[in-house]
């Protein structure tokens, strides 16, 4: 049955693709596509197309609310790129089967293709029995002994419980509240289901906007966004990928089941490789559309060069940030086999309590105070400008407010003098400033870093990585290594040379090969696997830390110095709610000063140290410019 190119869309299971259409009516003179501003926009009766996606091209919004004193604005294009950032507003439409909502909303392995939803009933399942409004959630679609299945699960008591629900399950599912915040980029990618509009709240914005601002001045509130969408496939013995909108007016007919699909080219883009099963591998292809911006040697993935796509794997990647007082800051991961060295950096820390996370047991954390403070109690130390200190541990301590004793949480320091040394309690709620005095000077790989240090750290490339012809992180001015981060990669060779492996990004670099077989015949032996640094972009670097901190909630930072007028009621109480589960230590500082201080360190003279000064310059201008953003990433 012929289908207007439109309908066949709305009507498209994309769990099906790739599908095989036949132009039943379209241009009748001679020739085949025609192509304008990036778009087929005619098709010739009788020609045959393999689609092999469907994409959203733009997105058109429209601002739900009026506001007052001012027209209604038209819909407008939002870019790709919008920096914006949103909240969902959950869609009040149900869902009726899970087939439904399989073949509209995007399950996948991302963290973002994890949708939830409820039941508006009570749902018994053969071992589980699933409570009205329960939030369930969809981990993934697949074939369990011959039948499609929806992996769900539901946590209960911090347990998750694990079941699967056939594509026939009937009931009225709805969409779950979501509290997170997303990027354009990912609501398109993962949160837009097909054939619906998706409302939205915009919430602020990821980055400076050059560009005019599409929002009326002030506004933050809530938005419909449309998908427009293209079809991509590929026409019989062609290697391009065309590219279709769905309201070209031609009709089709779907003939995947009667015509031979291996007259066409197997074309597969990154993500299609990646969900290749590890049985697949290695493939011999052909590179149809390079990545953008590639940067390995020797041109690798230009169009028409035959590769070998060994495996995927995950692997793991340094995240690391430069350290500099003006922006754009630049960002990179950094693989575990860099061969370059490092010597260490000093840190900044804000508070008394950065101090208490800062600190190891390998060697004693000197600091130099950047900041004065003055205690509200006499049992706690006050701190001056250039006082120096060796910090030790926390405990709690006892002080007197109004007549009365309160117990409060304190880090027990050494206060380092001209010829002695002075015990000092610093309140961990202080919001004093330090920065680290470094007495380090060995030259440390990557991995020894990180086997030995607490995230984060400071660094400086001190002999850059001789292996590789350029090496991106010997000219920054210093690093701050922030986290480990896991990724899926593609192992990949020249087809000439297939002993020499580089790993590419699923995530980040897309492009589109042409299958050529399946089987490598050549015996590749032992293969050598190189791993470049990579640069990242800014709106990578923070959605990676976004989503790693999402898995591992850091202790909530101690309260803000409380005003004079409010220090009697509202000090002690705070510190003590606010500081959470810090290891107690006996009320009374103990100090044995020959075993804390390394000895290059006897003599330091109370003012800070002339190696330190550059470094406490730098900080500070770099801190009153950063600091929000700074922030914003540890979130």
């Amino acid at each position: 049955m012929a289908l207007s190119l439109e309908e066949f869309v709305h009507s498209l299971d994309l769990r099906t693709l790739p599908r095989v259409l036949e132009v039943q009516s379209g241009i009748y003179f001679q020739g085949s596509i025609y192509e304008m501003f990036g778009n087929e926009c005619c098709l010739a009766t009788g020609e045959v197309i393999k689609i092999t996606g469907l994409k959203i091209k733009k997105i058109i919004a429209e601002i739900c609310e009026h506001i007052e004193g001012r027209e209604s604005p038209q819909p407008f294009e939002l870019p790709m790129n919008f920096p914006g950032l949103f909240k969902i507003v959950a869609d009040k439409t149900p869902y009726l089967t899970m087939e439904e909502i399989t073949r509209t909303i995007h399950i996948g392995p991302s963290r973002l293709g994890h949708p939830c939803f409820y039941h508006q009933k009570d749902m018994k399942l053969e071992n589980l029995s699933i409570k009205q409004g329960e939030q369930i959630m969809l981990n993934s679609v697949e074939e369990i002994n011959g039948e499609i299945m929806v992996n769900c699960g539901v946590i209960r008591n911090h347990q998750n419980h694990s079941f699967t629900l056939p594509l026939s399950q009937e009931g009225e599912f709805y969409e779950c509240e979501d509290e997170r915040i997303y990027t354009l980029k990912e609501i398109v990618e993962w949160k837009i289901p097909k054939n619906r509009t998706r409302t939205v709240k915009l919430t602020g914005f990821s980055n400076k906007w050059d560009l005019t601002n599409p929002f009326p001045k002030g506004f933050y509130g809530a938005l419909i966004l449309k998908p427009v969408y293209e079809i991509q496939g590929v026409m019989k013995f062609q290697k391009d990928i065309i590219r279709i909108l769905p309201s070209l007016d031609v009709e089709v007919k779907d003939i995947t089941d009667s015509y031979d699909a291996n007259w066409f080219l197997q074309l597969l883009s990154t993500q299609d490789l990646s969900e290749r099963t590890s049985k697949e591998f290695p493939i011999v292809a052909e590179v149809i559309e390079p990545p953008q911006g590639n940067h390995l040697p020797r041109s690798i993935l230009q169009p028409g060069k035959t590769i070998v796509i060994h495996k995927k794997y995950q692997a793991s990647r340094i995240l690391a940030s430069e350290i500099r007082s003006n922006f754009p800051k630049r960002h990179f991961l950094i693989p575990t086999s860099y061969k370059g060295k490092f010597k260490r950096r000093p840190r900044e820390l804000p508070t008394a309590y950065d101090l208490e996370i800062a600190k190891s047991e390998k060697e004693a954390l000197h600091v130099v105070a950047t900041k004065a403070f003055h205690p509200l109690h006499d049992e706690l130390s006050s701190v001056s400008v250039g006082d120096q200190f060796l910090v030790h541990h926390s405990q709690t301590t006892e002080v007197l407010s109004e007549g009365t004793k309160k117990v409060v949480n304190v880090l027990a320091c050494e206060k380092i003098l001209k010829n002695s040394y002075e015990a000092a309690l610093l309140p961990l709620y202080m919001e004093g400033g330090f920065v680290e005095v470094i007495h380090d000077k060995k030259q440390y790989q990557i991995s020894q870093l990180c086997a030995q240090f607490h995230w984060p750290f400071n660094v400086k490339v001190s002999v850059r990585d001789l292996f590789i012809e350029e090496d991106i992180l010997a000219a920054t001015p210093g690093l701050q290594l922030e986290e480990t981060i896991t990724d899926t990669y593609l192992l990949i060779s020249d087809f000439a040379n297939p002993t020499e492996c580089w790993e590419i990004p699923v995530s980040r670099l897309n492009m589109t090969v042409q299958l050529v077989n399946n089987n490598l015949s050549q015996d590749t032996g032992s293969i050598v696997v190189k791993a470049l640094t990579e640069e990242i972009t800014e709106e990578q670097y923070y959605m990676m830390r976004r989503y790693e901190s999402s898995f591992s909630h850091p202790p909530p930072r101690p309260p803000k110095h409380p005003s004079v007028g409010e220090a009697k009621l509202t000090l002690l109480n705070v510190a003590e709610e606010k500081t959470v589960g810090l290891p107690k230590s006996p009320k009374s500082l103990h100090v044995d000063i020959s075993k804390k201080l390394h000895s290059n360190q006897v003599g330091l003279d109370s003012k800070v140290p002339a190696g330190c000064q550059n470094s406490l310059a730098d900080l500070e201008k770099q801190r009153s410019k950063s600091g929000a953003l700074q922030q914003q990433a540890l979130m």
